[in-house]
């Protein structure tokens, strides 16, 4: 029963990530962003990157918890974690390849 109490917790934090990141933060809390040069910055696409950012938290955080407790339903708890956390572990190199296509120039 545990393991759903951290899967909240993993939700609560992705949702907090994707909205708590604004326009007016980013400098402060977007790795990459915030050692940009002031030129770099102006090149840089913030606003469709923070729609991009904001969709693939909720995302992640809405169909991970859904494999998750679909898996709980047909497996163990072990099996159900280790599904979970593959599913939490796979979308990111999706993440960088299309953050660094589409917004790095």
């Amino acid at each position: 029963m545990e393991i759903f109490w951290v899967v909240l917790f993993v939700d609560v934090i992705f949702i907090g990530v994707a909205y708590l990141v604004n326009k007016d933060n980013a400098k402060y809390l977007l790795a990459g962003y915030n050692t940009m040069s002031i030129e770099e910055r102006k090149k840089f696409d913030l606003e469709n990157f923070l729609i991009f950012w904001k969709k693939f938290f909720v995302i992640l955080a809405f169909a991970s918890t859904t494999i998750f407790v679909i898996s709980y339903l047909m497996f163990t708890e072990s099996v159900t974690l280790i599904i979970w956390t593959v599913c939490l572990i796979i979308p990111w190199p999706i993440f960088l390849y299309k953050a660094n296509k589409d917004f790095i120039k």
